[in-house]
């Protein structure tokens, strides 16, 4: 069997406001990242059963946006600036098949660089900007099984390159 994650940042956030960092909401480049990365999963047919979610404002107000129906959706403290280490570990507790994890950097461009066996050649994969999205396969059964350095890359998207083709 084949499992498949979507990792993603989460979108363009906003200084504004007087607020904990926790309690950061969207700015209006943000929220439209976040539709246009949800068009891009629709469009795309990557559409995930479960989403693990950091509890942070800006990164559900960012699964919002995306306007996709999961089974099952969790908001966890655990993915707020999360290690690798952790994101792995948060991963392993999935049930679906296709799983979408939405978190902060560095935290999101340092796991989807120990995941993967080879990076997309893509110029913004290693800094990893907010709303970038990447899509990997893994052959393992159970998500409980997964390990660093397994994971296939099928796309890589940022919000800016999303929008361009869409105009």
């Amino acid at each position: 069997m084949t499992l498949q994650l979507i990792l993603m940042r989460h979108a363009k956030s906003s200084w504004n406001k007087p607020v904990s960092d926790h309690e950061r909401e969207l700015n209006g480049r943000g929220r439209a990242s976040a539709q246009a990365m949800g068009n891009w999963l629709h469009e795309n047919d990557f559409l995930p059963k479960e989403a693990l979610i950091s509890s942070s404002k800006r990164t559900r107000e960012t699964f919002e946006g995306l306007e996709v129906k999961s089974t099952r959706v969790r908001f966890l403290e655990d993915l707020y600036h999360p290690s690798p280490e952790k994101l792995l570990c948060t991963l392993k507790s999935a049930q679906e098949k296709t799983v979408l994890i939405i978190s902060h950097n560095p935290a999101c461009a340092s796991f989807a660089e120990a995941m993967t066996k080879i990076p997309p050649a893509h110029k913004r994969f290693h800094d990893y900007p907010t709303c970038a999205t990447w899509v990997a396969n893994i052959d393992k059964d159970h998500w409980s099984e997964v390990e660093f350095g397994l994971a296939r890359t099928i796309a890589f998207a940022i919000p800016r390159e999303v929008l361009n083709a869409d105009r």
